[in-house]
């Protein structure tokens, strides 16, 4: 789903346009707007509109918080109390809007996202291009065998080079047969044979892979936003979606800095600790011996908290 000559038109059209306006704008923002930041081999994310920015957190804290926030009297400080203390409703007053083309499978695990307002491309009413992802070499990981959701070792050799010959077999031949389906050209999307009704677009779209892509608009207010990329933009995530999340996470520091910055602090670059892993920090800092026998935590409780304080 390449941009048409006619959303190439749009956009320039949209990219040559100015407004005034009386509400906040973001200089770094405005550079980015209606530009694509490529993801993956033929993805993208696009800022589409934003609201909002650092100081519009500030301003509704303080009407939620009156007096008593007059002690924080720098943005920067205040950003920082609220997202140390985990006071979100402040950072919902920012919103924005992107425009993502991402491979299926990888939007079906960013929906999971329940916070957000959504409009997908339609394989009812338009006709899909021939794009999928193939995964780089070195991303082909094996299945790990400790983790049924988690990838191993990288394939190597042979068997990586037949996994990228079938991908690539398999997602050419159900792109072939879709479109011989619909009764359509490949290239100039016209009739094949006059004689053939053709499968209709719905049914016909049952027969392409997850590693198509697709499109959509997604709205999302900034601690929603927060949330996802927290999620998503940590290692133990799936490589895909985090090439995603970590173009967000750029996006992020280009429109709101200083919560960036006490977001990176305070959520994606801290560590969470239970009521028994802060006991057992205690007690090492005593002098204690602390072992997994004796620390009331499962092995692999245990085997987290270890992970974490390394």
């Amino acid at each position: 789903m390449e941009n048409t000559a006619v959303d190439q038109n749009s956009l320039e059209d949209l990219l040559s346009e100015s407004h005034e306006t009386k509400r906040a704008t973001v200089d770094k923002m405005e550079e980015i707007l209606y530009k694509p930041f490529p993801v993956l081999d033929h993805g993208f994310i696009r800022v589409v509109d934003y609201m909002g920015d650092d100081s519009a957190i500030v301003q509704a804290a303080r009407v939620s918080y009156g007096k008593g926030t007059k002690k924080l009297s720098e943005d920067r400080g205040l950003i920082r109390y609220l997202m140390r203390h985990w006071h979100t409703t402040p950072f919902e007053m920012c919103e924005i809007k992107l425009h993502v083309k991402l491979p299926i499978f990888v939007a079906r695990q960013w929906i999971r996202h329940r916070t957000a307002n959504v409009n997908e491309y339609s394989a009812r009413y338009s006709i899909l291009d021939r794009e999928f992802y193939v995964p780089s070499p070195e991303n082909l990981a094996a299945q790990s065998k400790s983790n049924r959701q988690g990838r191993g070792g990288v394939l190597q050799g042979q068997e990586a080079a037949d996994v990228l010959n079938t991908l690539k077999a398999d997602s050419t031949q159900c792109y072939d047969h879709y479109m011989q389906m619909l009764n359509l050209n490949d290239e100039t999307n016209e009739v094949l044979d006059e004689s053939r009704q053709g499968l209709t677009r719905e049914l016909a779209r049952m027969n392409i892979p997850t590693n198509f892509y697709t499109q959509w608009y997604w709205k999302i207010d900034l601690n929603n936003l927060l949330h996802f990329a927290r999620l998503r933009a940590d290692s133990h995530a799936q490589h895909e979606i985090v090439e995603y999340a970590k173009v967000i996470l750029d996006i992020v520091e280009r429109w709101v800095p200083h919560t960036f910055e006490s977001f990176m602090d305070y959520r994606f670059n801290a560590a969470n600790l239970s009521a028994q892993g802060l006991e057992i920090v205690k007690r090492r800092l005593r002098g204690e011996e602390v072992s997994q026998e004796n620390s009331g935590l499962s092995k692999r409780e245990w085997n987290e908290l270890e992970e974490m304080l390394s």
